[in-house]
């Protein structure tokens, strides 16, 4: 008998699996679907031997010392600080848009005081700012709207701007100084072996099993449990009952070229021209030195595994009625991106975890963090991320069943 069956061993299913575990003495099974542990997150090395994330870049930063010290336990980081750069009008520009930004692309040479003017004779005033063509437009105007963002939302999301929430552009800064930085928050670093040791490191207690290539409505029928944390599309739980929640996937094209840099920033962004719209070079991420490099290309379609739960009034509607039926099941927690259609950045997710463990123990999350039943686990901290993929001191910590 289990006491919990996660389902989900990304972010929310591994946090919420090592708490219960080391915090409360549970007895976990957490399962996955994928061949493998640490979701979206998952890292490994190619056959040429570079360190790359299969599901694109994953970059962490939080403002939360509770969520860094508490991942602090199980990775050693690396300080990144990331940077991005757009590819427009024939140059390469640094967004989000900024006064390096602005002189490089006009030829000007204004500072931070003419750039704070620059922006007012620009912008259009929008009142009030409802969808995310009103954040931009409102903020740069509409020429800088243009150059940047409508192309780029129009391949993310398959919607113009004016369709789409404010959120979704909001989340891009514009800024007067020359902070290329595209994060601003307290804490910024890389798990300094990856992210799949990372969550080998969180998963390796005795009192949790893995399941991996399993089907959890298989695994109900088969394993006793007393309750159930999901971390999956939250539609697909209910069978649909409402209609699908609608979701933008994401097609990836990895590709490793023999030559040491493929670009001079981590991330490049298509705003216009392409039908991609980033292109990513991993070894900016990891800091791993290697005579070859690797990058990926991103197209965002819409059929696929859901990534981006798609921020409209009519999708928030819909899905409040797949809360209600969440809600009045006392024994399943819904955590999670998928489970309650909204975006989370990866230390947002580990804070939602943290707080549910919380609510489930009774505890403020602070003291949440911290219970401890089990005894701490030894942390892992080889050359190389241990995703099992043949590389030296690589331990697999979780076997696959079928």
């Amino acid at each position: 008998m289990f006491d919990y069956l996660i389902v989900g061993a990304g972010f929310a299913g591994s946090v919420l699996a090592e708490r219960l575990a080391n915090g409360s003495g549970k007895r976990v099974l957490i399962c996955d679907k994928r061949p493998h542990i640490g979701g979206n997150a998952y890292d490994y090395y190619n056959n040429d031997g570079i360190l790359i994330h299969k599901y694109g870049p994953h970059i962490f930063h939080t403002n939360s010392a509770d969520v860094f010290d508490y991942l602090t336990r199980f990775t050693e980081w690396r300080d990144y600080q990331h940077t991005v750069l757009a590819d427009v009008d024939g140059m390469r520009v640094p967004i989000p848009i900024n006064l390096n930004t602005i002189n490089k692309l006009y030829g000007l040479n204004l500072n931070a005081l003419e750039l704070k003017e620059f922006f007012e004779k620009v912008r259009e005033k929008r009142e009030p700012v409802r969808t995310s063509e009103d954040v931009v437009v409102n903020a740069v105007g509409q020429e800088l709207y243009e150059k940047f963002f409508r192309g780029y939302t129009r391949k993310q999301w398959g919607l113009d701007p004016s369709e789409l929430d404010a959120s979704v552009t909001a989340r891009v800064p514009t800024r007067t100084n020359r902070d290329d930085r595209y994060f601003t928050d307290t804490f910024q670093a890389m798990p300094r072996h990856g992210y799949t040791r990372m969550f080998e490191n969180i998963l390796n207690i005795s009192c949790i099993t893995v399941a991996l290539n399993a089907d959890y409505t298989e695994l109900q029928k088969e394993v006793a449990f007393r309750e159930m944390i999901y971390t999956g599309p939250v539609d697909a739980f209910f069978d649909y009952r409402f209609g699908k929640l609608p979701y933008r996937s994401l097609e990836f094209k990895h590709e490793t070229h023999d030559v040491e840099t493929f670009q001079e920033a981590p991330v490049v962004n298509y705003p216009n021209g392409q039908p991609y719209t980033r292109v990513t070079e991993f070894k900016y991420l990891t800091g791993q030195v290697h005579k070859k490099t690797g990058i990926v290309y991103e197209y965002p379609k819409a059929e696929g595994d859901p990534y981006y739960p798609i921020p409209r009034q009519e999708n928030a509607e819909l899905y409040r009625k797949y809360q209600a039926l969440a809600d009045a099941r006392e024994d399943v927690h819904f955590v999670g991106r998928l489970a309650t259609y909204k975006y989370y950045n990866m230390d947002q997710i580990v804070a939602q975890a943290l707080t549910v463990y919380g609510k489930i123990e009774g505890l403020k999350r602070k003291e949440a963090v911290a219970l401890r039943k089990q005894p701490a686990p030894a942390i892992l901290f080889p050359t190389g991320n241990g995703n099992g993929n043949g590389k030296p001191n690589g331990r697999p910590v979780v076997e696959a069943v079928s």
